[in-house]
């Protein structure tokens, strides 16, 4: 890690991407209608995702990058995200969702091993049973953190999956790139041998980026961990709902580019925009990124419906 970047260049947007994120709160933003399809969208804030979809011996739950405790670490201070901010998991809000019936999971879905990411999933996968799919370096890290290791399952991108109600196709991708040199935060990776306990947010490496598509209840959705992808990767997907980062201010026509290739999704949802310094229930644009997000939407793909979710909203394609 060169010492000589701010934190702020270390993780979250750079001074380049700042300069394009300006516009309105997430406040103004309304949740989409629900649809027609047994596909059921709940969103918990940043990147996590529920997705219910019908089984044969009953609702199927999908989670993509669940995390509910949301430590403050400054990431969308001046200064960014402090690397020494201690990890933590607020067992007590989990066990809440978990034992009102409010939350469950069949399948948890790492796209990448950062803090905002990762870290509650080791909990919510020995409280729920869950198969946790990732790379090589999210098990290690996961192991490392307590996670049952028999539920762990790892994937490399290629990757197409087959379950009671839903299919899993597994892609490689990319982290959103930032700052001046367009650099990814907290690089690195780790194999499955090592089981030193991660202590702090710079602990948590990126480790690898993957993408996540959900077939099931007569829909399909596409996830992105951070606002970049590898373009070949999807080539010929059509999926009803494409998961958008706001951010992507380093990378080449980063919506027209994707929604081109997608085929212009019925459905782009707003994703990772919200200051998650901020607790659930509390969903804050803190720069602007998704106003810049849904003009650049509606510029490139004005036949797609763009959708904002408040915290717990819901929304069926």
């Amino acid at each position: 890690m060169n010492t000589g970047l701010s934190r702020r260049g270390l993780f979250g947007a750079g001074a380049a991407a700042a300069t394009i994120l300006a516009g309105v709160s997430a406040a103004s933003a309304s949740p989409a209608p629900r649809g027609t399809s047994r596909m059921t969208l709940r969103w918990w804030g940043n990147n996590g995702w529920e997705i219910r979809v019908p089984g044969s011996t009953g609702t199927k739950t999908v989670l993509i990058d669940p995390w509910l405790t949301r430590f403050k670490t400054g990431t969308y201070t001046p200064a960014g995200a402090d690397p020494r901010t201690p990890l933590s998991v607020n067992k007590a809000l989990i066990d809440g969702y978990l034992d009102r019936g409010e939350l469950r999971a069949d399948h948890i879905l790492v796209t990448h091993g950062h803090y905002d990411h990762l870290t509650d999933v080791p909990y919510l996968a020995k409280r729920t049973g869950a198969t946790v799919i990732g790379t090589e370096t999210h098990l290690s890290l996961m192991a490392a953190l307590g996670a049952p290791e028999d539920q762990l399952a790892i994937a490399s991108g290629g990757e197409d999956l087959t379950f009671d109600g839903y299919s899993i196709r597994i892609m490689r991708s990319l982290h959103s790139a930032t700052g001046d040199r367009a650099r990814v935060a907290f690089p690195g990776s780790r194999p499955l041998s090592r089981r030193d306990r991660p202590r702090v947010i710079e602990d948590l490496l990126e480790g690898g980026t993957l993408a996540y598509q959900v077939t099931g209840g007569g829909a399909s959705v596409l996830d992105f961990g951070g606002s970049n992808y590898v373009e070949s990767e999807l080539t010929g997907l059509r999926p009803d709902v494409v998961l958008v980062p706001a951010g992507g201010a380093k990378v080449t026509q980063y919506v027209p580019r994707l929604l081109r290739t997608l085929g212009n999704p019925p459905h782009v949802a707003a994703t990772h925009w919200d200051d998650f310094d901020l607790p659930l229930g509390q969903a804050h644009d803190p720069n602007g990124g998704l106003e810049v997000l849904r003009k650049a939407v509606a510029a490139a793909s004005p036949g797609s419906e763009f959708v904002v979710l408040d915290h717990l909203g819901e929304f069926s394609p």
